[in-house]
């Protein structure tokens, strides 16, 4: 049986709400961990986590039992984004990331969800995402060491970040690898804590902004500026992201015994998701994505209630008011964060890899070998076309020349064991 039983299918049941704070406290250590990766308030991101899965609820009508949060897909060009063109301007290229969503929604409605393999194909998606992740690896390493994201100036000793850095990301590894059930779900979690407590212990930890917070406040929502260099530079970023939705939507239909797909369709969902995005981004908070580990809570706990998720949504809106929580959050010393980023960069680089792995492509025929090395190198390389606020760079425009050329070039993505057609054929 995949559906709840009626007892817990009611709103007011101390069951049902329970649940939802035990899915919140599966995903709190993720959706935190990008807003205080890219300097972003976490109490918005509280926020904005539950008003988007509400927002996404309301569009599939409680159909999908998915809670979404903060997307580990745009740390990288957050990042940079707010170097260039500032927090606003950054929140409004977000925007244009969700827009781009609920385009790609409408094409589903109007073509059917194999448009999205089609525009979109592994040979293309697999270098993005390796860009997003690796983009950025310098910034990890420099965090982790101590320093600012660019490097430029020391924030803590060499040898006590080192010893707390690496501390957080070997117990994120062992609970990762040799956790099992709840605690492998809580492997960033048990990282961040257990670097805090070194850092707390070396002296590292300063609470004098929790001493100045007040218990109950207003978030500090930031609303979004228009900026085409800082649009044009976002809207691919979303390219990653919506393929993953499209195995999210799969892996909960396989849990649940339901086709997520068909109803209430991907289109739906992915209404649902772009809307929740640029719904976060109005109030300053980062993109929203469906959460694996709250589906891999769902297959563990076998909760397919969707209540359950609009409760953890409101659960996670009240804790965006808990001032002290939020001063607390960002109590925790840079090498820490940075300890978990040299893993988390690392894994969204391997995703790609595993996204062209599980293509079986031949990477050595001469056009999979041209759009994988021009992603690539434009995306790692900092390739910049255009001035002003009409230039692309980065991973925006490395997912653009993947996608015109997957276009432009002739033939398709190249299957290990197949032998190119040539044009004398």
């Amino acid at each position: 049986m995949s559906s709840a039983p009626p007892a817990e299918s009611g709103f007011l049941n101390f069951k049902t709400s329970l649940s939802g704070a035990q899915m919140l406290f599966v995903a709190f250590g993720a959706l935190v961990l990008v807003p205080l990766l890219t300097g972003l308030d976490p109490n918005v991101a509280l926020f904005t986590a539950g008003l988007g899965t509400l927002v996404f609820h309301g569009v599939t009508k409680k159909s999908v039992p998915v809670f979404l949060a903060s997307s580990f897909a745009f740390i990288a060009p957050i990042h940079v984004s707010v170097q260039q063109w500032g927090v606003e301007a950054t929140m409004g290229g977000l925007m244009a990331a969700g827009v781009a969503y609920i385009l790609l929604s409408l094409l589903v409605k109007i073509y059917g969800a194999n448009i999205l393999h089609r525009i979109l194909p592994a040979i293309v998606v697999g270098p993005v995402i390796m860009v997003i992740g690796l983009a950025l690896a310098p910034v990890a390493v420099n965090m982790a060491l101590g320093k600012t994201g660019d490097g430029s100036a020391e924030l803590f000793p060499y040898l006590p970040a080192l010893l707390t850095s690496m501390t957080a990301l070997l117990v994120t590894l062992a609970l990762a690898v040799f956790g099992r059930g709840f605690y492998k779900l809580l492997s960033i979690l048990g990282g961040v804590l257990s670097g805090y407590l070194l850092a707390y212990l070396l002296g590292m930890v300063d609470f004098s902004p929790m001493q100045t917070a007040a218990w109950v406040a207003t978030p500090a929502f930031t609303f979004p500026q228009f900026h085409w260099a800082a649009i044009l530079f976002m809207i691919p970023v979303a390219i990653a992201p919506a393929v993953e939705h499209l195995g999210d939507m799969i892996a909960i239909g396989q849990i649940t015994g339901k086709n997520f797909i068909k109803k209430p369709g991907l289109h739906r969902t992915l209404l649902g998701d772009g809307l929740a995005t640029s719904v976060a981004a109005f109030f300053g908070g980062p993109p929203n994505t469906t959460y694996s580990e709250v589906t891999g809570a769902v297959m563990i706990t076998r909760s397919f209630n969707p209540m359950i998720m609009i409760w953890a949504a409101i659960i996670a809106i009240l804790l965006a008011f808990a001032g002290k929580l939020g001063a607390a959050l960002q109590t925790i010393p840079t090498p820490v964060m940075g300890g978990i980023m040299t893993l988390l960069f690392g894994s969204i680089a391997v995703v790609g890899m595993n996204t062209l792995t599980r293509a079986h492509l031949d990477l050595t025929a001469p056009r999979n070998l041209c759009i994988a090395s021009l992603i690539l190198v434009f995306g790692i390389g900092g390739m910049q076309i255009g001035g002003g606020m009409f230039m692309l760079q980065g991973v925006g425009l490395a997912a653009i020349v993947g996608i015109a050329l997957n276009l432009i070039l002739p033939g398709a993505p190249v299957i290990k064991g197949e032998t190119p057609v040539s044009d004398n054929h």
